[in-house]
């Protein structure tokens, strides 16, 4: 008897198809596991060890053009317009191709499905396949109490007054999302959601299932999630690479500062801010990352170096600091390796994971450049920053999202 087969579907980018495959190797024990992207995505699928499916083939420049535009995005209404356009049309193509797909062959048991790419899951809801959303950022999941995502990385309102400018910043957010529907109402249908909202309130570009939120409550606002929606822990499986290892020299300290694998945009910019900071503060090293693992890159100017990638899963933990973004990836790595942080959000939902780090006491906010080696300095002699952070590294061991969903997917696929 052939095992039941598990489709995974993300994007060719780290933060999205890491957590999947970290799954998909979890679950390759007991299941049939493919896993659906773009060519751009194959090396780091076969890396893990897992069988791979090519759509959109030739596309994987436009992809990253479109999310990674020579720019910021943020709330500017013509640069959102532009990149929603763009986005519409090529979710669209992904739907079509993952309709052809499933109906040329046998289906899948169940699909598990990255949230940037909804339209597999709307291709499921229509062919009867089971349907379940992994979300590296549940901070963005809309709720009905708490303060709302994407309005610069709110708190918690206090007090009445507080409690107002959530509520009317939630409400905000959902006339945002109507008035997109409303002007791209036929390309939105065209992906199979004809509505945003399901009766109950809750999202439609989520499965009404099963929502994998890669966090914890002990780092989250509280807010009162979707009936379907879990925190499970983050799933940081990182495929393995033969970029070389970064230079430690023995007695120093090290810091990292990395934007991740986007924000191309920002990083001359903070390379050059990261030099000024090396320079002033000559008794600490300073390592600085493009994030690209296909770049060979090793500049190095005395006690600063610029290189083409860092394996967060392989050198992490031999950092005294890490400067980040608040991406999700990143920010768990860190918070693993029990490491103190600063944070620099620039785009997305960066502002609310920082104001989520903050309020934990594991980072502090960088809001000037030209005071980065101050903080460094202060950073690295701060001890309850560390201490928060070694806290938190044990409460992470309690976690292992893998297994969680191992243990559902038992039970759903239990025929």
């Amino acid at each position: 008897m052939s095992r039941p087969r598990i489709d995974l579907v993300g994007p060719p980018f780290a933060g999205h198809l890491h957590p999947l495959l970290g799954i998909g190797r979890r679950l390759a024990r007991d299941y049939e596991i493919r896993v659906i992207s773009t060519e751009g995505a194959q090396p780091e699928i076969a890396a893990a060890g897992l069988a791979g499916r090519v759509v959109l083939p030739g596309r994987d420049a436009e992809i990253r053009a479109i999310v990674e535009p020579p720019h910021s995005v943020g709330s500017n209404p013509l640069r959102l317009h532009a990149q929603l356009r763009e986005n519409l049309k090529l979710l669209l193509a992904f739907r079509q191709a993952i309709l052809a797909l499933w109906t040329s062959e046998p289906p899948p048991d169940l699909l598990i499905a990255d949230f940037t790419v909804p339209v597999a899951g709307s291709v499921a809801r229509d062919l009867g396949i089971p349907w379940w959303t992994s979300h590296p950022s549940p901070c963005v999941i809309e709720t009905p109490d708490g303060p709302p995502a994407y309005l610069g990385g709110l708190h918690p309102g206090r007090g009445p007054l507080g409690k107002l400018r959530d509520a009317t910043g939630r409400a905000l957010i959902r006339t945002f999302k109507h008035g997109v529907h409303r002007l791209y109402r036929e390309p939105i249908r065209a992906l199979g959601f004809p509505r945003l909202y399901r009766e109950d309130g809750s999202e439609a570009v989520y499965s009404p299932e099963r929502v994998l939120g890669f966090s914890i409550p002990e780092l989250e606002f509280p807010r009162t999630l979707p009936a379907a929606a879990d925190l499970i822990g983050p799933v940081l499986y990182t495929p393995p690479t033969t970029a070389p290892e970064p230079p430690f020299r023995e007695g120093r300290p090290t810091v990292l500062i990395t934007l991740g694998t986007h924000l191309a945009w920002k990083k001359d910019e903070l390379a050059e801010a990261v030099r000024a900071a090396a320079r002033a503060t000559p008794e600490i090293d300073f390592h600085f990352t493009d994030g690209r693992v296909e770049s060979d890159r090793r500049e190095s100017a005395g006690n600063f170096h610029r290189l083409g990638y860092v394996s967060y899963a392989r050198d992490l933990a031999r950092y005294a600091l890490v400067v980040h973004h608040a991406g999700a990836g990143v920010l768990f790595h860190t918070l693993r390796a029990g490491l103190p942080a600063l944070v620099l959000p620039i785009d997305y939902d960066q502002f609310d994971h920082a104001a989520r780090l903050e309020a934990a006491g594991v980072a502090r906010r960088i809001r000037d450049l030209g005071q980065l080696a101050e903080q460094v300095k202060a950073a690295l002699g701060d001890e309850e920053l560390g201490a928060a952070g070694r806290r938190f590294a044990e409460v992470l061991r309690g976690y292992s999202a893998e297994d969680w969903v191992a243990e559902r997917v038992a039970v759903k696929l239990s025929f």
